[in-house]
C-alpha cells in the first residue's frame, strides 16, 4: 500500500501537466482549422516531391 502514496501524487501531477499543456495549445490556437489542413494536402497545389 505504501507504493500508492507515491503513485497517486505522480499520476495527479502528470494529469495536471497534460491538462495545462492542452489548455496552452488551445490558447495558442493550435487546433484552429484542421479541416483546411486536411483539404490542403489533397489539393493539386500541394507538392512535396524533392526537386531534381
Amino acid at each position: 500500500m505504501s507504493i500508492l502514496s507515491y503513485l497517486i501524487p505522480i499520476s495527479l501531477f502528470l494529469g495536471g501537466f497534460g491538462l495545462v499543456a492542452f489548455l496552452w495549445a488551445l490558447k495558442e490556437r493550435q487546433y484552429d482549422d484542421p479541416k483546411g489542413d486536411a483539404e490542403r494536402i489533397l489539393s493539386g497545389k500541394y507538392d512535396d516531391r524533392p526537386k531534381r
